[in-house]
């Protein structure tokens, strides 16, 4: 069964503090899975509050769904990043055959 992963690296430029990051990255979080229906988490640890790097995955029988979610989900992390003030600086996916 195939399993997708998408890492989203963000860039939040207007972040003075650690409460700005965590409000954006846990608002894509908490809409990715709510619209989504995939398993989202943080995947480094808050070093600095100006960047931050999600980790999606997803699985289906079909790896022509799972290529047209994983689509869908970067599209819109890319909007809600801009709506909240970040930047999806950099992203690619991955499929893992089982």
């Amino acid at each position: 069964m195939p399993v997708a992963h998408l890492t989203i690296e963000l860039r939040i430029e207007h972040a003075q503090s650690l409460k700005d990051r965590r409000h954006v990255v846990r608002s894509m979080k908490d809409q990715l899975r709510q619209g989504f229906n995939v398993s989202i988490a943080e995947m480094d640890e808050a070093v600095t509050w100006q960047s931050a790097t999600l980790g999606v995955a997803a699985i289906s029988r079909s790896r022509d769904y799972l290529h047209g979610l994983i689509e869908e989900v970067e599209r819109a992390a890319t909007r809600m990043a801009t709506e909240l003030g970040a930047v999806v600086h950099d992203s690619y996916w991955e499929y893992i055959e089982q």
